[in-house]
């Protein structure tokens, strides 16, 4: 085997086994595992690998896949893998925490996240959920963020707001829904390079040292923590701007999904061994 094919296997193990923990410990076994993952050989083949000015047909797919072309019209009979909407529950709690921390009028003088009655006019936690959008009830959305230990409501129906930011609860759906998101996200950003000339490249960096003391792992995770969340404040201020559900008077056409994510990540000897 070439090196460069050495290469990309070596990655490919890398990034499947944080997936396969996971997948194995929400008991999704390899025969699921692998069905999934022949759909979407055949859906991206079907879509990304045709030839200029032919129809596309079955044994083309064959051919690029691997599969037969047996297995391939059996897979093109399948209902399509629909993950449009995936994640939308986890952003529109993200942007309600947001809009809560930095959006008149449901901050004071001070630019402090105001205690909001539950009903009522504005500000209150229903006018701030009708507010940010979408198609769920204030009681279901304050149950999440309860949840997520980021609410709270008092005996006068007061509700205040305990976090800076929204990570979900313990919710299996919620966390498949941000590792399908995220790093599909990240994937199709480097994806994308790969045959991108420099100049219209997206952007993609990351710093890390491998020489580090363990103890200076929570000073560090502290200091990006807090000026990551920075960052992305400043970022999502930008965005809620130029973002139709959030300024219906944001000009422009067409309905485009962009955003940056920042993370941590850290490991130690024995894991990288692992």
């Amino acid at each position: 085997m070439d090196q460069p094919a050495s290469t990309i296997l070596l990655a490919l193990a890398r990034m499947l086994r944080p997936i396969v923990r996971v997948l194995l410990h929400n008991h999704v076994s390899y025969a699921t595992f692998d069905q999934i993952a022949r759909q979407v050989f055949v859906e991206v083949a079907d879509q990304r690998f045709r030839i200029d000015g032919r129809k596309q047909t079955n044994s083309r797919i064959a051919v690029v896949t691997g599969l037969s072309r047996k297995e391939v019209l059996r897979i093109m009979r399948e209902p399509a893998l629909k993950d449009r909407d995936l994640g939308k529950q986890f952003h529109r709690a993200a942007r309600l925490v947001s809009t809560w921390n930095n959006e008149a009028p449901f901050i004071d003088a001070d630019g402090k996240p105001l205690v909001l009655p539950f009903d009522g006019i504005e500000p209150s936690f229903s006018s701030l959920v009708l507010h940010c959008g979408g198609d769920l009830t204030p009681r279901a959305v304050f149950d999440e963020l309860r949840l997520a230990g980021v609410v709270s409501m008092d005996a006068d129906r007061r509700v205040t707001l305990k976090a800076r930011s929204y990570v979900p609860s313990q919710d299996v759906t919620q966390i498949m829904n941000i590792l399908g998101t995220d790093v599909g996200d990240l994937a199709e950003t480097i994806s994308y390079n790969l045959d991108a000339p420099p100049a219209g490249s997206r952007f993609q960096m990351k710093v890390s040292y491998d020489n580090l003391p363990q103890e200076s792992l929570d000073a560090f995770h502290r200091l990006a923590s807090d000026r990551g969340h920075q960052l992305l404040v400043e970022f999502d201020q930008w965005l809620r701007r130029h973002d139709r559900d959030t300024n219906p008077a944001a000009e422009g056409s067409g309905r485009a999904r962009a955003g940056v994510g920042i993370y941590y990540f850290q490991s130690l000897p024995d894991e990288e061994e692992q």
